[in-house]
């Protein structure tokens, strides 16, 4: 399951669908959704070339947040939790979501102990979102 950086969840629905999944996949784990990137407008109007449909959302749960920044000031840096929605077509998603443990693993010098703990947390939050997706997607 879990790639180099994350989990890949292809779903054979259209954009907008899979985004609300996602964000209820999401929202059922603790996470809000702090920012959304849409890449695809940012590339229009900055570089003035299209683009498929590409979203970045920046995934906060807050106490996991607050735990961690409490510990280690420096990981802000490598908050939030990204999430990307893609559109491979008209029917198909493709929804990868960041391991934390791999996002966290990058810390110089290794994780604190109280890190290591909250990316424990949030490694196993965010595989049972990447469940509910794959569940959501054989169930329609």
């Amino acid at each position: 399951m879990p790639g180099t950086l994350g989990y890949d969840v292809t779903m054979p629905l259209p954009f907008d669908a899979a985004m609300e999944k996602t964000r209820t996949a999401l929202k059922a784990e603790g996470f809000g959704v702090l920012t959304e990137i849409d890449l695809k407008a940012a590339f229009r109007e900055k570089l003035g070339r299209e683009f498929r449909r590409y979203t970045i959302l920046g995934a906060c749960n807050p106490p996991l947040a607050f735990a961690a920044v409490t510990a280690d000031p420096a990981i802000g840096l490598l908050l939030p939790c990204n999430v990307t929605v893609e559109e491979v077509s008209a029917r198909s998603t493709l929804v990868r979501l960041v391991d934390p443990r791999a996002m966290l693993g990058a810390a110089p010098g290794g994780l604190l102990p109280a890190l290591v703990e909250v990316a424990a947390d949030a490694h196993a939050r965010i595989e049972r979102a990447v469940r509910e997706l794959q569940r959501s997607t054989a169930t329609g």
